[in-house]
């Protein structure tokens, strides 16, 4: 009986330290504005708009809508926490504008919360759009899109390499596309992460690019150091994006392939 007693009791503690070991705790996430983004839900998937996990640099958050993108803003950083569009074979087939190449601080934010032009000048970064100008559809779009709050301060030479092939690629799948293709564009932080100008704009350590096709459910993420060495690499799963974010892009329970 003794015996019986002790296995039990063993079995018991072996189960209780697999599911420690294999629980993964769901992260504290940052509340998002109210009614973030009711004036512009058709850019996410099913209306689910991600919340990012609680973190030092976030904070301030506030939901930007424009006419061909959606940007959740960062206070704390200056930068987007993401920024997400919906593309589709007519949208891209439209994105034939003219680039204005006139930046500027976006006024619905607050001075304290956003970047200046100042904040870029001579600080070794170009202004990384998330959301490219070469995908907009229309005049309004291609201005609306040099918006500060669509931009981050990115490696001149990975914005202008293995980025814009990113950009292209991606562009290229969603006018083939037989539906929607959602893309999420976003830089990640780490704890070493430097800022440029007055206002203190952090800089990022990696950007990602996740593209979710709606049709066929596939999905992949881009991961790329902010760096001038940074080549394009084989792309990585959603989970991993997840994983490596703590951001659920998609709602949840979507079942994704991977390209």
């Amino acid at each position: 009986m003794a015996r019986l007693a002790w296995r039990v009791t063993v079995a018991a503690a072996l189960a209780a330290t697999a599911a420690t070991v294999s629980a993964k705790p769901f992260p504290t996430l940052t509340p998002l504005p109210a009614k973030a983004f009711a004036d512009c839900p058709a850019f996410f998937v099913e209306g689910h708009v991600p919340a990012p996990p609680a973190a030092p640099h976030v904070g301030k958050l506030r939901a930007l809508c424009y006419e061909a993108f959606a940007v959740l803003h960062n206070g704390e950083s200056k930068t987007p926490v993401y920024v997400v569009q919906r593309l589709n074979r007519a949208a891209i087939d439209d994105a034939d504008e003219k680039r204005t190449n006139k930046f500027f601080a976006d006024a619905r934010l607050p001075r304290a919360e956003r970047a200046e032009l100042g904040d870029y000048k001579r600080s070794g970064y170009s202004r990384g759009h998330m959301a490219p100008a070469g995908d907009m559809p229309t005049a309004q779009a291609m201005a609306q899109s040099f918006s500060l709050a669509n931009m981050v301060p990115q490696s001149a030479k990975q914005n202008g390499g293995p980025w814009a092939r990113i950009e292209k690629d991606t562009r290229s799948y969603a006018q083939r596309a037989k539906g929607d293709v959602y893309v999420f564009t976003g830089p990640v932080f780490d704890t070493n992460s430097g800022t440029i100008g007055d206002g203190q704009v952090r800089v990022p350590s990696h950007l990602y690019k996740l593209v979710y096709d709606a049709t066929t459910h596939r999905s992949w993420a881009h991961w790329q150091a902010n760096d001038d060495a940074e080549r394009v690499s084989k792309p990585i799963s959603y989970e991993e994006l997840v994983q490596r974010t703590g951001i659920q892009f998609l709602p949840q329970p979507i079942r994704t392939s991977s390209r």
